[in-house]
C-alpha cells in the first residue's frame, strides 16, 4: 500500500457516548491497520486525515495551519488524539494532515439537516449569526486531498476551507435561502442550539471560527468553488 487516508469515524458528542466515538475513530489506527504497520512496509508517499474542531472556537481569532490548538475540550482533543494516532513512523513517509471545515455537497452531510427548513422558508441563523463558519464544498475537498497526493511538495497541515474566511453564520443562511429561492430570517435561538447538541457542540455552533486555508492556497491548489452562493447553488441544484 502506498497511500493511507484515515476519513472518518462515529460522528463524536460529548457526554455517554464519548468513549464509544473515542474508540471508533482510533481503532482503525491501531496495530494491524497499515497506519501502525512497520516503516519499512511504507514508500514514500502520503498519509492524510480529516479534522475537524481543533481550533477554539472565537468571534474574533484567526487561524491558519500554525495556530495552536487542540487541547481545550473533548472535541479538541479527540482531533489531537487521532492526529497523533494517524501518524507514521519514520521520515521517510510524507504525511498531510487535512483540517475541514463543514463540507457542502449532495445527499448528506450538514446540508440534509438544513434544507427542509430552509425549503419551507423557516430557516435561518444559528444564534445572533456574527459567528463565522467554515466551509468548504465536497468537490474541493476532494480536490485538495488529490493535490496532497500528486504533488510531492505538499506536507503538513492544510485547512480545507474555503478561502472565503470571512463567512458569517447569518451570510450562509442569506446564501442558502438565496439559493433555494426562500426568505432565511428566522434565527434558531442558542437555548435551543445547546438542547439538541449539547453544550461542547453547542459552543462550537454558536461561536464558530475563522479558518484561514493560507498553507493550501500556497501549495498551489485552486479551488473550483471558492464562493459561497456558487457552491450552494450546485449543491442544492
Amino acid at each position: 500500500m502506498s497511500v493511507l487516508w484515515k476519513l472518518g469515524g462515529k460522528a463524536a458528542r460529548a457526554g455517554p457516548g464519548a468513549l464509544c466515538a473515542l474508540s471508533d475513530r482510533m481503532s482503525s489506527l491501531r496495530p494491524g491497520c497499515p497506519a501502525a504497520m512497520p516503516p519499512s512496509t511504507w514508500p514514500e508517499r502520503t498519509s492524510s486525515t480529516l479534522s475537524e474542531a481543533y481550533y477554539q472556537p472565537s468571534l474574533t481569532a484567526e487561524y491558519d495551519e500554525d495556530s495552536p490548538g487542540g487541547d481545550f475540550d473533548f472535541f479538541s482533543n479527540l482531533v489531537t488524539k487521532w492526529e497523533a494516532a494517524a501518524r507514521l513512523p519514520g521520515d521517510s513517509t510524507r504525511q498531510v494532515v487535512v483540517r475541514s471545515g463543514v463540507v457542502l455537497g449532495r445527499g448528506g452531510g450538514a446540508i440534509s439537516l438544513m434544507l427542509l427548513p430552509f425549503r419551507l422558508g423557516l430557516g435561518g441563523p444559528i444564534g445572533s449569526g456574527h459567528q463565522f463558519f467554515p466551509w468548504i464544498h465536497i468537490r474541493d475537498l476532494v480536490g485538495i486531498l488529490t493535490h496532497a497526493l500528486e504533488a510531492n511538495h505538499v506536507q503538513g497541515v492544510l485547512n480545507g476551507v474555503a478561502p472565503a474566511s470571512t463567512t458569517t453564520n447569518a451570510a450562509f443562511a442569506q446564501a442558502l435561502g438565496a439559493a433555494l429561492g426562500r426568505p432565511a430570517f428566522l434565527p434558531l435561538p442558542s437555548i435551543a442550539v445547546q438542547a439538541v447538541y449539547g453544550r461542547e457542540r453547542a459552543i462550537m455552533l454558536l461561536e464558530g471560527q475563522k479558518v484561514i486555508p493560507r498553507r493550501t492556497l500556497a501549495a498551489g491548489y485552486q479551488y473550483s468553488f471558492p464562493e459561497l452562493g456558487a457552491a450552494l447553488k450546485e449543491v442544492v441544484a
